[in-house]
């Protein structure tokens, strides 16, 4: 990966992953994990001064990955995502694996849906060798991936987003409407803890609610901070999955949830299906 590749803009600043520490990553999944994480807290648990927590914090802060709060940090926005080309960057190696896990279950000749996200193209990319797969889209990166393999893409119509090259709007959505197919290959943005899928946008979730609807299986891909992550509009409940792939063993409230609703687990980090 070249030095401009791993610096992308956000909102008028420039977003390198590689410039976060080890330590800054770790409190990042440390505050993902808990929704709040108090200063003096942070410190003990590093054996650093709160101050060193203090300039960490700031820099994850400015770049929209945390959210400072009196005495801490907290999760993101609820109603507002980080910027698309920098979430490309944030655990790009985690879901090249989440990715290449769910094309071993898919088999060629597949029909299937994939939507919006930075971990659902990672999936497009995993499927490079598969042959004969029918894909429907309404994401234009996904589908110029696709494109370039052995299978016919066939794309939403509707609305291109230029932040994300994301289709969406009313004609989206009917036209995902037509198909019935064998799988749903979708991200979100958060799941809270009584199960419920989340996203950040309206547009968005109406597309993933009839991807739902109209695929026989249900895959959801998605890295492990999204567990607990807020969000302000519900795609589905968990129920409606038929498995989740993600690169870390969840909380166990959430694998207790997911063995409740008859939910498969695959993780990366045991190589295989949990449940």
């Amino acid at each position: 990966m070249t030095d401009q590749s791993k610096t992308k803009k956000l909102k008028g600043t420039k977003f390198n992953l590689d410039a976060l520490s080890k330590r800054q990553r770790e409190i990042f999944d440390i505050v993902s994990e808990r929704g709040f994480a108090p200063i003096e807290t942070l410190a003990q648990h590093f054996e650093v001064t709160p101050q060193t927590i203090r300039r960490d914090i700031n820099k994850l802060c400015k770049h929209k990955l945390l959210q400072r709060f009196h005495g801490g940090a907290g999760r993101s926005s609820s109603v507002e995502n980080v910027d698309y080309s920098a979430r490309r960057n944030i655990l790009h190696q985690e879901k090249r694996l989440i990715a290449e896990m769910v094309a071993k279950l898919i088999p060629d000749r597949a029909s299937m849906f994939i939507n919006l996200g930075t971990t659902t193209e990672e999936v497009a990319k995993a499927l490079s060798g598969h042959k004969s797969l029918r894909v429907i889209t309404n994401n234009l990166n996904v589908a110029l991936t696709m494109s370039e393999n052995d299978c016919e893409v066939i794309v939403a119509g509707g609305m291109v987003r230029q932040r994300d090259k994301g289709v969406t709007g009313e004609a989206t959505v009917e036209f995902i409407k037509q198909f019935k197919v064998d799988y749903g290959i979708i991200g979100v943005s958060g799941i809270d803890e009584d199960g419920t899928l989340l996203d950040y946008d309206y547009h968005e979730v109406r597309v993933a609610r009839e991807i739902i609807n109209n695929a026989r299986n249900i895959f959801l891909v998605t890295d492990h901070t999204k567990f607990n992550r807020n969000a302000m509009v519900r795609i589905a409940d968990l129920s409606e999955i038929d498995a989740i792939f993600t690169d870390r063993k969840p909380p166990q409230v959430f694998q207790d949830l997911m063995k409740a609703k008859e939910v498969e687990l695959y993780v990366t980090e045991t190589g295989g299906r949990e449940q």
